[in-house]
């Protein structure tokens, strides 16, 4: 047997990876893990406050009280309220909480961001610069306020104005010595007495503009009201100094005696003597109006989101709503988002008076902006916001607002007016109003409720921005009212629609010629229209050829009546071959005024002897069309 060799361990050059677990070779504990943090000795201490607000959460209130939302959870349950994270606590709950944990319980006083227009938000002296003035034209109709800003502006502005007179708010920046002033153009006439009036509520200096040849006027008191109800700096521009005979001494004594002393008599109110058609003495009001807007010392803060005033509004074909925007304070952006007055809305587009694309536009300056919801009203208040989502939350809530303070607010009707109704004294005339803008409507709308005829009254069924549509046809026959457009045109099918359906369309271009229709119309003295209505048709069943007489041909009336002094048309396969008269229309051998449906006739038309068979004739007589209906 042979001799084995002693086995040996042969040593191996694989190295484990499982740990030595004898004594002395455990693994080793990183010393930072075991050190304990260390405890800050000038930490701030924790305000033992907790702010409530409406619907405060379980989640924020545990924040407050610097405690895990567990906890907070079920100190609710000890008090028998069962309450996730994320529901509200009732103040006295939180309160309750508060007081357990050794805090105070104090409500958070928040502003009401619905009431916006209503909210002073001091800046910073050090933020405020310069601004630009923003300057009314004001005065009488005819008295030279849009010359004198073509002059200014070197545009045409009046030749394009419907009847000669301003329509609407236009605003425009122009430069001069290196400053920027913003004028405002308000309409003259008496019928824009509210547009004028907010023109005045957003300015700063009121030029106001009285013809050397005429004097003052009714509206140039108006304005003079406005003006100082809005706490506004006069200047006086005594215009058409060109004529032969201007009289500026009579100006100068008449406006002397509304308060209006001339600084050349001792007075404060500064008399610029110009003619808006030549240019005469422009500099020098441009001047004046600098001088005056330095001692004022306007200012304003271009770092802080803008806040401004809609001067006009109305609904483009192509943009949908734009607004003219006056921005007092701030700086508006592109990509802005805002409320104003019961919409909201980003800025997605913003031109100048010239047409100018624009990125930013500064405090002082007129933009026209677009992106917006809906067609805001002149007038109205624009705030930008940082957060867009707030934006919408907030129109809403200013819209829901403003329909309950409408219905508390409604007039209530006294027993005498409603048996008055009853007995059919009243006599009510309903009116759809659309305009081009809101401006217009409102203008509408206030000089209507001037018009006050014993035992009639106008009721507004609706107003809107924009061309006249089918809904408001629907409306129109719902309601028994008429449809005024102001500077809009009605579709040719909505024509059609509203002619099938009897209701009225009419249009304006000047504002006071419909208000004089529409008191001419209360008080019974309108002309009536006329309009061609079909009274009847007869087909022809047989034709006689007389010599020397003509044609007569044997009719029966299949629809309404024939009358002899009728116009009449001959149709013959669906297509009309004559329009004339009849010439004589007998019922055996008599001679008659009428025929009615379901009896023979015979009808010659005068000067026309082609009638054949199943030609049809169609009678029709003028009919008055009363605007009143």
């Amino acid at each position: 047997m042979a001799n084995k060799r002693p086995m040996t361990k042969k040593k191996s050059n694989f190295k484990s990876n499982k740990p030595n677990n004898r004594p002395g070779n455990r693994p080793t504990v990183s010393t930072a893990a075991k050190k304990p943090r260390p405890i800050e000795k000038n930490a701030e201490p924790i305000e033992k406050i907790v702010r409530y607000k409406n619907n405060l959460t379980v989640l924020e209130l545990s924040e407050q009280l610097h405690r895990p939302v567990s906890e907070v959870i079920k100190k609710l349950m000890f008090m028998r309220i069962m309450a996730s994270q994320t529901q509200s606590v009732d103040r006295e709950t939180a309160e309750i909480l508060a007081l357990d944990y050794g805090f105070e319980l104090q409500d958070e006083v928040m502003s009401d961001l619905t009431r916006f227009d209503e909210l002073v938000i001091e800046d910073d002296p050090k933020d405020l610069i310069e601004r630009p003035a923003v300057v009314t034209i004001m005065g009488h109709v005819d008295h030279g306020k849009t010359t004198l800003l073509d002059t200014i502006r070197h545009a045409r502005v009046v030749d394009t104005e419907a009847g000669g007179i301003t329509q609407h708010i236009g605003a425009y920046q122009v430069e001069r010595a290196g400053k920027a002033i913003t004028f405002i153009d308000t309409p003259g006439h008496a019928a824009f007495t509210e547009m004028r009036a907010r023109g005045a509520k957003v300015t700063d200096i009121v030029v106001l503009v009285v013809a050397a040849d005429d004097g003052v006027m009714p509206q140039t008191k108006e304005a003079i009201d406005h003006a100082r109800a809005s706490k506004c700096s006069i200047i006086v521009a005594v215009n058409k100094m060109d004529k032969p005979n201007a009289n500026p001494e009579r100006v100068k004594q008449e406006l002397a005696d509304l308060n209006l002393l001339p600084d050349d008599w001792g007075g404060e109110t500064p008399y610029c003597y110009i003619s808006a058609l030549n240019g005469t003495g422009v500099n020098e009001l441009l001047d004046t109006i600098q001088l005056v807007a330095e001692m004022l010392e306007l200012k304003a803060n271009p770092k802080r989101n803008a806040i401004g005033t809609v001067i006009e509004a109305k609904l483009d074909k192509g943009r949908g709503p734009v607004a003219t925007i006056l921005i007092s304070n701030g700086t508006l952006k592109i990509g802005d988002a805002f409320v104003v007055g019961n919409t909201y809305g980003k800025i997605r587009g913003m031109n100048d008076d010239l047409g100018r694309s624009l990125h930013k536009a500064k405090p002082g300056a007129a933009v026209e902006i677009n992106g917006l919801s809906d067609v805001p009203l002149a007038g109205d208040a624009l705030m930008v916001f940082d957060d867009e989502r707030v934006t919408k939350d907030i129109a809403q809530k200013r819209s829901d607002r403003q329909f309950s303070e409408h219905h508390s607010t409604k007039k209530t009707v006294s027993l005498e007016d409603f048996f008055r109704r009853a007995e059919g004294n009243i006599k009510e005339m309903r009116l759809i109003i659309k305009a081009d803008t809101q401006g217009s409507i409102e203008a509408f709308k206030g000089s209507i409720d001037k018009i006050n005829i014993e035992g009639t009254q106008i009721d507004i069924v609706r107003t809107g921005v924009g061309a006249i549509t089918d809904t408001d046809v629907t409306l129109a026959e719902a309601s028994n009212a008429i449809i005024i457009g102001f500077d809009v045109q009605a579709p040719a099918n909505v024509r059609d629609t509203a002619s099938t359906r009897g209701v009225e369309i009419r249009d304006y271009r000047v504002i006071y010629e419909a208000l004089e229709d529409i008191e001419a119309a209360m008080k019974g003295m309108l002309d009536p229209e006329f309009e061609k209505r079909i009274i009847g048709e007869a087909e022809v069943r047989e034709t006689f050829s007389i010599s020397k007489i003509g044609t007569i041909a044997g009719c029966m009336v299949t629809s309404g009546v024939i009358r002899r002094d009728a116009d009449v048309k001959l149709i013959r396969n669906g297509k009309v071959i004559y329009e004339g008269k009849i010439q004589s229309l007998k019922r055996f051998k008599d001679d008659v005024k009428e025929v009615k449906q379901g009896y023979d006739c015979g009808i010659m038309i005068e000067n026309y002897n082609d009638i054949k068979v199943d030609d049809v004739i169609e009678a029709s007589q003028m009919k008055e069309v009363p605007m009143n209906g």
